[in-house]
């Protein structure tokens, strides 16, 4: 195994031309949020006060306007609305399926857009958000995988996406009206656009403001992030974020799983299942998910099955596994599996005692489900120079 082995096809992201003007407020944590008031005139002494009043005002209640906060003097706001901003991504465009799931297309700084997907279903609703614009990695099956990466995310694009999806379901609570306790945004998926473990900070800070009881206020278990396998953060996910893990698994031998996912080249499955058997969140009740994607003749056979079985066995870890058809997209080099074959599969799991759902696609009909996602600036296909010019490099 190599160690130079080509897993990515742009590592160094372009830099993040820093919008100018107002500070923006969304995307700070609570610490910081103290730091910047001071810093424009808050009393020391009142800081820890205003950074609550204000923090319920943004995440909880939703609002944008300084000017609506109602429990701060009015000499107050003005000071905050000449300082700062409340700004989220900028919807582009919206697409509502048939199905009911919903696929926004959002702009961010420097030009670049990323999509985000909200997926509804009896009892819960799962918004499935980006963390990269473009993917670090070259997962061949995988449409958003064929475009490069661009840049991480700030955190406050990654939890301006949650507050953007909250708006457009309109979601917000009204000071002073009963809590509704009904939840259309209910559990959050870290498997849009990116790899998110290549953004362990701002992914961090992102999910802990959405996990704040005094605003969106979302339960840890409400939140999976899913990984390729950077197995060198999967413990610090548990440990600095502390929600639940899935794992692009999609092959049983180091020899499939190179092609389909590559940076098995760095981190080989042995490895990964280690990292994974030693999750410190792991147990019955907070299953680690292994999605794999069913490829027709590829990755579908029955020793596929026994093996990956024997693999999760081996090592002692409770876990799932999230049977994904495989959704097409124009050029791609791999077809579904058939619905009989899925099935023998599932069963071969059931059958030794694991939880094998098969996932319903989703939004098909507007490229909004599992692998489809890539952005309408790279179906453009601006090149390089093109992007940097729109960054302000």
């Amino acid at each position: 195994m190599s160690a130079k082995a080509p897993i990515t096809q742009d590592v160094m992201t372009i830099p993040r031309k820093l919008p100018e003007g107002k500070l923006n407020l969304v995307g700070l944590t609570r610490d910081r949020l103290r730091e910047v008031l001071i810093e424009h005139g808050t009393p020391e002494k009142q800081a820890k006060m205003r950074v609550n009043q204000i923090w319920q005002w943004i995440y909880q209640w939703g609002v944008r306007d300084f000017a609506e906060m109602t429990n701060l003097a009015k000499t107050y706001r003005a000071q905050l609305a000449e300082t700062f901003v409340i700004e989220i991504p900028e919807v582009v465009t919206r697409k509502v399926s048939e199905d009911g799931t919903r696929k926004y297309l959002v702009r961010i700084a420097g030009g670049h857009e990323v999509e985000v997907v909200y997926i509804p279903e009896e009892g819960r609703g799962t918004l499935c958000i980006s963390s990269q614009v473009g993917c670090t990695l070259t997962c061949t099956f995988c449409h958003t995988g064929t475009q490069k990466l661009v840049r991480n995310l700030t955190t406050a694009e990654i939890v301006g996406q949650i507050m953007m999806a909250r708006d457009d379901l309109e979601e917000w609570p009204v000071p002073g009206e009963p809590k509704d306790e009904t939840r259309l945004l209910s559990n959050i998926v870290l498997m849009g656009m990116g790899e998110p473990l290549y953004n362990f900070e701002n992914v961090r800070d992102a999910m802990k403001i959405a996990m704040d009881p005094e605003g969106i206020s979302l339960s840890r278990r409400r939140i999976t992030l899913s990984t390729s396998g950077v197995v060198p953060e999967i413990a610090r996910t548990a440990e600095e974020i502390g929600c639940l893990l899935a794992i692009s698994f999609h092959a049983t031998t180091d020899e499939t799983r190179d092609v389909l996912v590559p940076i098995n080249k760095r981190w080989n499955i042995e490895e990964l299942l280690q990292a994974l058997a030693s999750y410190p969140n792991a147990s019955n009740s907070e299953r680690i998910t292994f999605e794999y994607v069913m490829l027709d003749g590829v990755n579908d056979s029955d020793e596929d099955a026994h093996r990956l079985i024997e693999h999760i066995k081996r090592h002692n870890i409770p876990a799932k596994i999230n049977l994904i058809p495989f959704n097409e997209w124009p050029g791609a080099p791999y077809k579904r599996s058939s619905n009989n074959r899925i099935h023998a599969f599932a069963n071969i799991i059931y059958q030794a005692g694991y939880a094998s759902p098969i996932r319903t696609p989703r939004g098909e009909d507007i490229m909004a489900a599992c692998g489809q996602l890539k952005s309408a600036t790279e179906r453009g296909r601006k090149s390089r120079k093109q992007i940097e010019a729109e960054a302000g490099l």
